[in-house]
């Protein structure tokens, strides 16, 4: 039988995953919107952005765990955007961004990601020491404030990066690429360096998303394949490269991600978030959102 504090439990925990999913498949969703490429390696941009969050918080122990978290918030998404630039000059713009190419090219830059971090970092999953320790009182229960502060953070970036893409001048070539990549090159949009930047908006968006998700769940080298698994997912329902698509369609798979791996099991949530994708492909093939929305 379902509780009541049960269900208020399984509702914060879907809120928070929720929160950290928007994050990670809206840079996915941003990648393939605009560059029309398919990044395979966006799961291991959130592992870096974990394991830099563990070196922040060991290095800087004698600290107080909050200058190690603001500093990571600070170095892991410049440090895995950095990574993200450096594989777009030396891979894909030598693939010249061709859709098929980039899945194979995204898919060994997997692998070097992951297998480096495996050598420099080994196998061990590792904790990382939460910046805050105090509680907020919830009907029935205590919860945890950092959680809560993860929910406002995930939101207030959304907003910025929405911010960003809908009033900025850098916002404005970006659509225009979206739309027609030769017709706003014409028109002097520098659509390689469009490219560019927004391959490592998307890696900068998953760090943070790892950030904010290594005291939760730990750091480890193989952490990058859920986050991809379920950011896949969310892009698939919500409607390849659309926004708001993939921010309602985050909200949904994540709550209920979270509900039913609280109230259930992990697996079960997981079959079912899989079902999804395939209702949303035989019932509205263009995803939840209208085809074209931005």
């Amino acid at each position: 039988m379902i509780t009541a504090p049960a269900l208020l439990l399984a509702l914060m925990e879907g809120a928070v995953g929720a929160a950290v999913l928007a994050l990670t498949a809206l840079g996915l969703s941003l990648v393939f919107g605009v560059m029309r490429v398919i990044n395979i390696a966006h799961g291991e941009f959130v592992m870096l952005g974990a394991i830099i969050a563990w070196w922040c918080s060991a290095e800087l122990l004698g600290a107080h765990p909050v200058l190690g978290f603001l500093f990571a918030l600070l170095v892991a998404p410049l440090l895995v955007g950095l990574v993200a630039l450096a594989a777009d000059w030396l891979v894909l713009r030598r693939i010249n961004y061709d859709p098929e190419r980039t899945i194979v090219a995204t898919m060994g830059l997997l692998y070097i990601i992951q297998q480096s971090v495996l050598l420099l970092y080994g196998p061990d999953a590792r904790p990382v020491e939460p910046p805050f320790y105090f509680r907020v009182q919830l009907p029935w229960f205590g919860y945890s404030g950092y959680k809560l502060i993860v929910i406002a953070l995930a939101l207030a970036l959304l907003g910025a990066t929405w911010l960003v893409l809908s009033k900025s001048r850098i916002g404005l070539y970006m659509r225009a690429t979206r739309l027609d990549a030769e017709t706003a090159q014409a028109f002097g949009v520098p659509v390689r360096r469009i490219y560019a930047i927004v391959f490592a908006l998307g890696a900068m968006l998953a760090a943070v998303s790892g950030v904010l998700i290594a005291p939760m769940r730990q750091a480890h080298y193989l952490m990058g394949t859920d986050p991809l698994l379920l950011s896949f997912i969310v892009v698939i329902v919500g409607g390849l490269g659309n926004l708001r698509g993939t921010l309602l369609a985050a909200l949904l798979i994540g709550l209920g991600d979270g509900m039913i791996s609280v109230l259930f099991s992990p697996t079960l949530a997981k079959m079912i978030a899989t079902l999804l994708v395939a209702l949303v492909l035989i019932v509205r093939p263009g995803g939840l959102a209208r085809e074209g929305a931005s």
